[in-house]
């Protein structure tokens, strides 16, 4: 029994033995895959081109900050490669010992201080490489703007050299301002060799500002001087040469300071060439602006007054021809109203717009006579007169529109007043025909109301032929008459049909409610006021209203039927 015991014993031992031979063995094993992983990140670190990075940008001789910035990632990494990287080292010489005694408990914290360790040194080294690299960018961008300024220089230098006229008064100048941007871009290399990177920047900056300032001004002084030395110049000789050979030609210029003008030109381009000797291109192209501006007043003066004198021989005999045509027609105008007006009323003052005719042709005619006399004494000023001619022209057109409608209208009267006569006979006819055709109906007798409207009519036709049968005839108020008198035949004719319409529907509505006489006793009432209203009041409307009322009570529909039965066959029962 004993010996079974420590059998099994013996078994335990055996066994916790190789299990823990066999988690050593798996634990030290790990530890060993971290340290490979340390030593390939190590590795990997320092196999990064860094040194190639900081030996490139250390080339491009950098001054001022951009040095200072440059020695401090410099620094980093001689920090991290030689004090980091011993530490990283120590930290895992430390981790091999451990593991190879078994110390796995301190094992992991020191591999974990190692990768933390490593974890830095790679953040840092990546920093270093990202600010090398915005470095070496800005750098290069620093440098570019340097040589576009120095092109922009040379450029510009080359210019003012090569064609110095081009500049004129601002040559001088310019090349004064040029010389001192070169000073200063020699400055600026001096002292960046010197070793002075801030005041270096600050020359250059201003440099860089100046030169393209200038190179600005550069650019608009050519056509600015130009337009002063020869535009300006090339126009006002050839407007004095225009204006003095008007002037040879008899042209005379109201309020005449065309010399004047030429003068103060003159003067104002020299001043304005020596604000150009001065650089002063915005007020210079102001100035231009101006003068170009009362340049182009001076031609517009000049050339109005050619074409003005043009027009006046061109629509000189136009006017006068004309206004002896309006004169002429005027004068028959008048004849003719003094006849028209003896035998009618002239309503809209034709007599008086004739005389006011008359009157404004007249004053035309005395103007006329004033510019004939400024032509002839070579004194006129043309743009006056054709202003003259041109008004003058629409006032006779204006007069010859309203001389011809008052002819047409006062031309109107005599077939007016036919037209009216032979109305009158056409109404009387009217009445005639609308009284027999009453008659022939032989109706009990005629309402008040419709003979009041027939003696209305026949009183307005009556007045219509008093009114052409006076010596003088108003035509506007004999057409009011007419038009009246045609709308009360046409009205009286309506009255005439609905009277006998009314007459003969009631005859026939009493004739078929006869049949219900004696059935419904309240027919019996209806035939009888409906008679009375027919017969004594001659209401003939009425009648059939109360009638056909008290028949549709009894059978609907009747009324209807017997209306459109009368108005089929009216013309055979009538």
């Amino acid at each position: 029994m004993k010996n079974t015991l420590w059998l099994w014993i013996l078994l335990i031992v055996v066994i916790a033995a190789v299990l823990g031979y066999l988690a050593t063995f798996l634990i030290k094993r790990k530890n060993l895959e971290r340290l490979e992983e340390l030593e390939t990140r190590k590795i990997d670190l320092f196999d990064l081109p860094i040194l190639e990075e900081i030996d490139s940008v250390k080339k491009m001789h950098l001054v001022g900050q951009s040095q200072n910035t440059f020695r401090e990632w410099n620094q980093k990494w001689v920090d991290i490669s030689t004090i980091s990287f011993a530490e990283l080292e120590s930290l895992i010489f430390e981790i091999e010992n451990l593991n190879e005694t078994f110390r796995f408990f301190k094992v992991k914290d020191a591999c974990e201080e190692a990768s933390k360790t490593l974890a830095n040194m790679e953040k840092e080294v990546e920093e270093i490489r990202l600010g090398l690299k915005e470095l070496a960018e800005s750098e290069e961008r620093n440098s570019e703007v340097v040589q576009e300024a120095l092109d922009a220089y040379n450029e510009i230098s080359q210019s003012v050299a090569e064609d110095p006229e081009i500049y004129g008064v601002a040559y001088k100048e310019l090349e004064k301002q040029i010389q001192g941007i070169e000073r200063e871009f020699t400055q600026f290399k001096a002292l960046n060799t010197a070793g002075d990177p801030m005041e270096a920047r600050t020359v250059l900056e201003e440099a860089e500002n100046k030169t393209y300032e200038i190179k600005e001004v550069i650019e608009q002084v050519p056509p600015l001087f130009e337009t002063l030395d020869k535009v300006f110049p090339k126009q006002l000789k050839e407007i004095k040469s225009g204006y003095e050979t008007l002037k040879k030609d008899h042209y005379v210029f109201e309020n005449d300071t065309i010399l004047a003008n030429i003068e103060k030109l003159e003067s104002r381009i020299h001043s304005t060439l020596m604000n150009l000797e001065k650089l002063e291109v915005e007020n210079v192209a102001k100035l231009n602006k101006e003068m170009a501006k009362d340049i182009d007043s001076l031609y517009d003066l000049m050339e109005r007054e050619i074409k003005a004198r043009q027009y006046v021989n061109d629509h000189k005999a136009q006017l006068t021809n004309f206004l002896r045509h309006a004169e002429s027609n005027n004068e028959s105008l008048m004849v003719e109203l003094d006849h028209v007006s003896q035998s009618y009323v002239l309503n809209d003052n034709e007599i008086g717009k004739a005389r006011g005719f008359q009157a404004q042709m007249e004053e035309i005619h005395k103007e006329l006579e004033v510019t004939e006399i400024a032509l002839e004494e070579k004194k006129a000023i043309f743009s006056q007169i054709a202003a003259f001619y041109k008004e003058s022209l629409a006032q006779l057109k204006d007069i010859e529109a309203e001389q011809l409608n008052i002819d047409q209208s006062i031309k109107g009267f005599i077939p007016r007043e036919r037209k009216a006569l032979e109305s009158i006979d056409d109404y009387e006819l009217e009445l005639r025909m609308l009284k027999r055709y009453i008659e022939k109906q032989r109706l009990p007798g005629i309402p008040n109301n419709y003979l009041e409207f027939f003696f209305v009519t026949t009183e307005r036709i009556e007045e219509l032929s008093r009114e052409l049968n006076k010596i003088r005839i108003d035509m506007n108020h004999i057409d009011f008459l007419v038009q009246s008198c045609q709308e009360d035949i046409t009205s009286l004719k309506d009255k005439t049909e609905n009277l006998i319409d009314s007459a003969a529907l009631t005859e026939q509505m009493i004739q078929y409610a006869n049949r219900f006489r004696f059935s419904h006793p309240e027919i019996k009432n209806a035939i009888d006021k409906s008679m009375s209203l027919f017969a004594r009041e001659y209401d003939y409307e009425e009648a059939f209203n109360v009638i056909s009322e008290a028949v549709e009570r009894i059978e609907a529909g009747v009324t209807e039927r017997i209306r459109k039965y009368y108005l089929n066959n009216k013309d055979n029962m009538i």
